[in-house]
Parts: C-alpha cells; sequence; structure tokens
C-alpha cells in the first residue's frame, strides 16, 4: 500500500507508504468529517461473521499489509480447524525489508522503500522465511511499546542510497549484511529456533506444522479495464516492489467473488484507498455519496455520517478513471470478516483494520460494496473461495 498523492489528506498517505509518519496523523486527519451522532444513527445487524482474532495497532509504521494480511491467515487456520496463533506481522514485514533492499539495489535505486508492501509480501515470506508466533518476535527491539519505524527507515533508505551510487567502484559484498544488521538492531534478529507450547521449532518447521497453510492456494485479483479480463497483469503501484501479478476480473465480480467468500466461510483481505471523505475511521463507516463533496451544501457535510445515505451507482469507466488520475491509491490494506445490514436493509461488510479500538466500533468499520469496489485496488482470498465460473475464466480450476 503506497503514497497518497492528491491533496485531499496528505498525512492519510503517510501512514501506508513509503513514508514513515506516525499513525495518529491519519487517524486525525480522518476524524475531520466524523459525527458523533453516527453511531446512534446506523442500526447494524450482522449477517456473516467470520471468526477472527483480536484487533491489533499497527502503530507509526506503514505495516497495514503485513497486519491485515497476517489476520487473514489467522482466520484461514480457524477455517481449517486449527486453533489459531497470532503471527508476528513484524516478522513478515523484517523479511519483506531485506528482499526489498535486495531488489532496491538490483534496480540501481529505481523501485519503492520504505513500510510500503502488499499482501502477496506476506505469501512470499511466509513460503521463503516460514512463520513465528508474536510472543516469539514482537519487532520491539529499541525501547518502545508500539511500533516506530521512522529512525529505521530514514537509515536504510540512506544507506542503500549510499550503496547503489557505487562509490568503491563496484558492490562491497558486505553490503547485504549491514544493511540487515541495520534492520535487525531496531526489530531483533531472527531466532532460528524458538519453544512453543513446548515444542521447539524452525521458522519453517512452525509455518508447516501449526500454521500449516500452503501459500500455493492464495491469489491476488483485482479489475482494470486496460487489460484483458481473466487475465494476469502486473499492478502498476509503486508498493508492488516485486512486480508480483494479480488476476483481472470484472468489477462487478470483485464484489461477487467477496459474497461468495463470505457466504461459504472465507475471509478476504481488501487492499484500496481510503482518504476519501466519505471514509470515516472514527465513525466506521465508509460509502460512496451521490453527490460530489465540492457539490455539497455545509448541512449536507455535517449530516455525511448521520445514518444510511443514497449512494452514486460505480461503473468500470469511473473505477479505471479514478486509479488513471490518482484518485484511487494502493495507501491501505484490511481484513474482510463478514456481511452486515443496516435499518434499511442495505448490506455492508464487516472490515477489520489494525489502527486500534479507538473507533466507534471498536476497531471495526462497515464498507458499503459500492465502496469496495471503486476503491479496491486489489483483494487477496483462497482461490476455491472464487466462485467456480470466475474461476474457471481465470483457468483456476
Amino acid at each position: 500500500m503506497h503514497t497518497i498523492t492528491k491533496p485531499l489528506i496528505i498525512a492519510a498517505s503517510l501512514l501506508m507508504s513509503t513514508s514513515n509518519f506516525a499513525q495518529d496523523n491519519l487517524v486525525n486527519s480522518l476524524k475531520i468529517n466524523a459525527s458523533e451522532k453516527s453511531k446512534e444513527s446506523f442500526k447494524f445487524s450482522d449477517v456473516i461473521n467470520i471468526e477472527n482474532t483480536s484487533v491489533k495497532n499497527q502503530g507509526s509504521s506503514g505495516t497495514c499489509w503485513s497486519y491485515s494480511a497476517n489476520s487473514f491467515l489467522e482466520s484461514e487456520m480457524i477455517r481449517m480447524g486449527k486453533k489459531p496463533v497470532e503471527l508476528s506481522q513484524i516478522f513478515s514485514a523484517r523479511n519483506a525489508y531485506v528482499e526489498k533492499g535486495r531488489n532496491y539495489v538490483r534496480m540501481h535505486g529505481s523501485v519503492a522503500l520504505g513500510d510500503g508492501g502488499a499482501f502477496h509480501d506476506v505469501i512470499n515470506m511466509y513460503r521463503k522465511y516460514g512463520a513465528v508466533p508474536q510472543s516469539v518476535y514482537t519487532g520491539l527491539n529499541y525501547g518502545t511499546d508500539k511500533n516506530q519505524f521512522s529512525e529505521m527507515g530514514a537509515l536504510t533508505e540512506a544507506f542503500l542510497k549510499a550503496v547503489v551510487t557505487n562509490p568503491n567502484g563496484e558492490l562491497t559484498p558486505n553490503w547485504e549484511k549491514a544493511y540487515t544488521a541495520i534492520i535487525d538492531s531496531y526489530l531483533g534478529s531472527v531466532p532460528k529456533t524458538f519453544d512453543y507450547n513446548g515444542k521447539k521449532y524452525t521458522p519453517e518447521t512452525f509455518a508447516k506444522e501449526v500454521v500449516g497453510i500452503n501459500a500455493e492456494d492464495y491469489v491476488e485479483i483485482s479489475s482494470l479495464q486496460e487489460h484483458p479480463y481473466y487475465s494476469k497483469f502486473v499492478l502498476m503501484v509503486p508498493d508492488n516492489w516485486s512486480y508480483d501479478l494479480v488476476y483481472n476480473v470484472k468489477m462487478n465480480e470483485l464484489t461477487e467473488i467477496i459474497d461468495s467468500a463470505l457466504k461459504n466461510g472465507y475471509s478476504v483481505a481488501w487492499a484500496g484507498d481510503v482518504s476519501e471523505k466519505s471514509f470515516s475511521w472514527k465513525n466506521g463507516v465508509a460509502f460512496v455519496p451521490e453527490k460530489k463533496m465540492d457539490d455539497m451544501t455545509p448541512e449536507e457535510k455535517a449530516d455525511l455520517f448521520n445514518g444510511p445515505k443514497n449512494e452514486l451507482v460505480v461503473t468500470e469507466e469511473m473505477r479505471q478513471k479514478a486509479f488513471d488520475n490518482y484518485a484511487t491509491t494502493d495507501d491501505h490494506g484490511m481484513h474482510i470478516v463478514g456481511i452486515s445490514k443496516d435499518q434499511n436493509g442495505k448490506e455492508y461488510y464487516i472490515v477489520k483494520n489494525s489502527w486500534g479500538t479507538s473507533n466507534d466500533h471498536k476497531g471495526y468499520l462497515y464498507m458499503t460494496k459500492e465502496f469496495a469496489k471503486y476503491k479496491a485496488t486489489a483483494i487477496m482470498l483462497h482461490k476455491k473461495a472464487i466462485p467456480a465460473s470466475i474461476a474457471t475464466k481465470l483457468k483456476l480450476s
């Protein structure tokens, strides 16, 4: 998830992006349109609620992608009948930072750095490095009780930029060792072995024997008109630093896939844009207003989150245009865990966030399907959760 370039709420971009500003900047900026009466004005009743683990707080780090994807994997463990383990989000992130540094040097510095990442990074790191419990690797190795990555990010970026200037005329064989040492000084060295419930594991054996998921079972899906439907393409966002491929479907099939997954007991990881003024973290509601914000009266803006509102019907042309002009950017990752209805019978997705529990719904939010398909950059889920008709077109069945 990467930097928002539009001026709407620049502070919002910096949480999930290649910059390392505090989470508080984003949360405060998203309170601009909050309503004190919103919680009483919406009456939500759950239709589907996939079991999930407790809400976490990513602190001042752009690691939403790791928190949401690991939350997704924890729910996958529950779905598979396993006892869920709180997985170390920073273990995934730490390994991705090492790989990202290698990629940065290989690309002569022409690729994104920083905290940002994508869901596939967690799957790729799981495949290569395994997994560890949060209790074994907290990433808090520098005197804080929550993530604070600004200083580490500044140092690693400066270091890698020095490496790619190639001052010795050829790369020193020790640059990677020195780079990794900076990361491990802040996050801690990765344990080669550890004890869990009375048994000794390596990260690889823990992933195989305790977590038990198959990395090959998970796919990412997006929707853009510019690419052939039912093919794969490289999602061109800065934080896709590994140039992974996503499957392309029609826009309305994004929500068709999510609905089918939830109804069959699968949760879904959702990446997209949360910088819209119709996204309120404080009130825990996101929708697509019928009117543009600039066309609203002050009274309409003040009433934005005081109960259900009519929505604009999103088209594929609108979605593509928003992506092309940076109105939709890849700035946050969350975990869809259910469906709820408002007092009018309209369905919303229940979305688990990683900004703590300070909002109206204790860390969760309610996102309309129009918002979900309009502002999604990608979703990730188990390939068996995809409806058979779509899976066949994607050659997944």
